[in-house]
């Protein structure tokens, strides 16, 4: 058989190898089972490849959660609104048995929100901060990825930096359990609302000081041309980091947030919206679940907006729950083709003024 024939046989019987993705992470360390085994044998028999050489090209393709149900050109996405406790281990096991849900539901990206694995707290973040690389939050979002071939925008986590500074940050991990990119939180939720709530992180927290987009390889399930912003709760207030990660080729941004029962009503859908329409971008809002007993009481009502800053899908309410979507990526394209805001911005006009400050 030649060359060029084998390779449209290795794409025909691909669907029949990620079939067996559920297994693939005992491929990458060596652990084959009988089955993949013996259903390899067969695709080999069709396509006159060795074993070693089909078993290694499936091992080689990306990693892919199967999404029954899901439309063409679409991707399904689940943003899970988790309860959170002080006991940082229930948090761990509990967010454990969410994504487990996600992946039964066909999730092929998976959002947590801030600050998951402990209490939303100035004076917890520093005993609760981990290494990302070595952490056993990351540890438990790379098993999970690696298992179900699904991408983990990990909320975020208190990091303790290489630097020994403590921050507020997301850790992303691919398809494959990689850890793809971490973003740090670039402005710090510093606000005092007399008579209603003060909070101020950089009391614990520093900022981070890059816009974090993440490539989506063109043979994931988002197909080419797409990338992944991921920014924290108060940076969705600054459009200028959504149109910048717009400009670095976002096409879906991810904001684990935990708003307030204080800035949340007026404050959440809003923001959501408007950076939709700002970076023309599918925008997902996750926040943890309220938790009654907590000091800081989250608002809930995590929601899914398109690029026309429609909402796709929301949140019952401020109790636990998976959001789902199915995001249609050619709305993309289609909304930026018909409003070509990025051509028609004006940075001459855009000079920055003298803040002339507060009364």
């Amino acid at each position: 058989m030649s060359r060029r024939c084998r390779l449209i046989v290795l794409e025909s019987v691909s669907s029949s190898l990620n079939a067996l993705t559920s297994r693939a992470h005992e491929i990458e360390t060596g652990g084959l089972d009988r089955k993949p085994v013996m259903a390899m044998r067969g695709l080999r028999l069709a396509a006159g490849l060795p074993l070693a050489t089909l078993a290694a090209h499936y091992a080689q393709r990306p990693m892919t959660s199967r999404a029954a149900g899901v439309p063409d050109g679409s991707v399904r996405v689940a943003v899970i609104q988790m309860l959170v406790e002080s006991d940082k281990a229930k948090n761990l096991a509990r967010c454990k048995g969410l994504l487990e849900r996600a992946a039964e539901e066909g999730a092929q990206l998976v959002v947590l929100p801030e600050v998951w694995n402990s209490d939303y707290a100035v004076s917890a973040f520093e005993g609760n901060a981990e290494i990302i690389e070595s952490g056993e939050s990351t540890a438990l979002l790379r098993e999970f990825a690696r298992k179900h071939g699904i991408w983990v925008v990990g909320g975020s986590i208190p990091e303790r930096g290489e630097d020994g500074k403590i921050y507020n940050s997301s850790p992303v991990v691919d398809a494959r359990g990689r850890l793809a990119a971490v973003a740090r939180k670039v402005h710090l939720f510093d606000i005092d609302v007399p008579g209603k709530i003060r909070f101020f992180e950089s009391e614990t927290l520093s900022a981070g000081d890059a816009a974090t987009v993440v490539d989506l390889p063109r043979d994931s399930p988002f197909g080419a041309g797409h990338k992944l912003g991921v920014a924290i709760c108060y940076d969705a207030r600054f459009a200028p980091l959504a149109i910048t990660m717009r400009g670095k080729g976002a096409t879906i941004l991810a904001y684990p947030g935990a708003f307030n029962t204080v800035t949340g009503p007026p404050h959440y859908h809003l923001l959501a919206r408007a950076r939709a329409l700002d970076a023309q971008s599918f925008v997902l809002f996750a926040s943890p679940a309220r938790n009654p007993n907590s000091s800081y009481q989250a608002y809930g009502h995590s929601i899914i907006c398109d690029p026309w800053g429609t909402p796709i899908a929301q949140a019952k309410g401020h109790e636990e729950e998976i959001l789902l979507a199915d995001l249609d990526l050619a709305r993309i394209p289609e909304v930026r083709a018909s409003m070509r805001l990025w051509d028609q911005r004006r940075p001459d006009v855009y000079v920055a003024g003298t803040d002339p400050g507060v009364a």
